[in-house]
């Protein structure tokens, strides 16, 4: 039996200028489908406090295939919608997947911890 590790995605949509109710509206379609697909664990629409323009849409998935499948689905077209009808400016998308204490101390000591720190500092 395979382990199961959760992974998730993050996309921030700038709608076209006078365009962001409109954006906000259709991308509230995805809400209740998201959240019954198989294998998603969270899905949230937010609209930014400080930034008109700007969505963020979020969702967690139980495994890679689970949200893959979902990337797949129909209600996916409605990026590609947007995007054709000059409703969305921008669309910076990201996938993410959990990872352990162990996995994260070994990733930053495998990167050149002086130059690190400066960052950090």
């Amino acid at each position: 039996m395979s382990m199961q590790i959760p992974v998730s995605h993050m996309a921030l949509v700038r709608a076209q200028a006078g365009r962001s109710m409109e954006l906000g509206a259709r991308l509230s379609r995805l809400i209740e489908p998201t959240r019954q697909a198989s294998g998603n664990l969270h899905f949230a629409l937010q609209h930014s406090l400080c930034d008109p323009e700007l969505w963020l849409v979020s969702g967690s998935w139980v495994d890679q295939p689970a949200m893959t499948a979902y990337f797949s689905s129909p209600a996916m077209a409605v990026f590609g919608e947007l995007v054709q009808e000059l409703v969305v400016h921008s669309l910076d998308f990201h996938t993410f997947s959990d990872v352990g204490a162990d996995q994260a101390r070994a990733g930053y000591l495998s990167c050149d911890a002086p130059a690190m720190q400066q960052l950090a500092g």
